[in-house]
C-alpha cells in the first residue's frame, strides 16, 4: 500500500491502483497532464492541510488522484470518466466524484459559486495553481498543453488565446483567498507572457 507521495495521506492506496494511475498518467498524448501534475497536486494538498486544513480531507485526496485518470484532450467526458474510475477502483465517495466534476467547469465557476465550500475552491486552486508557477514551470505547462492538443495550429492557438483571454479578464483567477494572495499577481504575468507568445 502508498500514500501516493502525500506526506498526510488520509488513506492508503493499493499497488494495483497505483499502477492503473502510474499508466493512466503516463499514456503518450499526455505531456502536462501527467504525474508530475499529480504530485505538484499532492504537494498542494500537504501544504494546505498544514497551513489551512481540509473538511474532507479522503475526499479530496481522491479527487486529486483521479481527476485526470482519464484524459483525451478532445473529449467532453473525460472528468465523468474519471470519477466513473474512481467509484470503480477505490469506492470513491459521492464527494470525491463532486470534486472531480467539477474540474469540467473550471472556467464558468465564479468565486461566488463556491462561497461555503473551501474544499471545493481549494482543490480547483490547486488544480490551476500552475497558472500563478515561476515562469520556467508555466512555459513548460504551456507547451505540454499545445503538445497534448494535436489540432492544426491555427485552431489551437484561437481556442487557447480564448481561454487564456477569459482568465486573464476574471476579476479572480484563483476561487479561494489562499491562492489569490499567494500566485495572482504572477499568474498575470503569465498569461500576458503566453498571450503575447499567440
Amino acid at each position: 500500500m502508498t500514500s501516493f507521495g502525500c506526506r498526510h495521506a488520509p488513506l492508503a492506496i493499493t499497488p494495483d491502483v497505483v499502477s492503473r494511475l502510474v499508466a493512466a498518467y503516463t499514456e503518450p498524448q499526455r505531456a502536462y497532464h501527467t504525474l508530475t501534475h499529480i504530485e505538484a497536486m499532492l504537494r498542494w494538498y500537504d501544504r494546505i492541510t498544514d497551513e489551512v486544513g481540509w473538511r474532507d480531507p479522503a475526499s479530496v485526496y481522491v479527487a486529486v488522484l483521479f481527476h485526470d485518470a482519464i484524459y483525451d484532450p478532445l473529449a467532453k467526458d473525460n472528468e465523468a470518466r474519471s470519477a466513473q474510475l474512481a467509484r470503480e477502483l477505490v469506492d470513491a465517495s459521492p464527494r470525491a466524484c463532486e470534486l472531480i466534476e467539477l474540474t469540467a467547469r473550471h472556467g464558468s465557476l465564479t468565486a461566488g459559486d463556491l462561497a461555503g465550500d473551501a474544499d471545493a475552491a481549494l482543490f480547483l486552486d490547486s488544480d490551476t495553481a500552475i497558472l500563478g508557477a515561476p515562469a520556467d514551470a508555466f512555459d513548460a505547462y504551456d507547451a505540454g498543453v499545445a503538445f497534448e492538443y494535436q489540432v492544426p495550429a491555427d485552431a489551437y492557438r484561437a481556442g487557447r488565446r480564448a481561454f487564456l483571454t477569459k482568465m486573464a479578464a476574471q476579476p479572480r483567477i484563483f476561487f479561494s483567498e489562499y491562492f489569490h494572495t499567494r500566485l495572482d499577481a504572477r499568474a498575470r504575468e503569465n498569461l500576458a507572457r503566453a498571450l503575447s507568445r499567440l
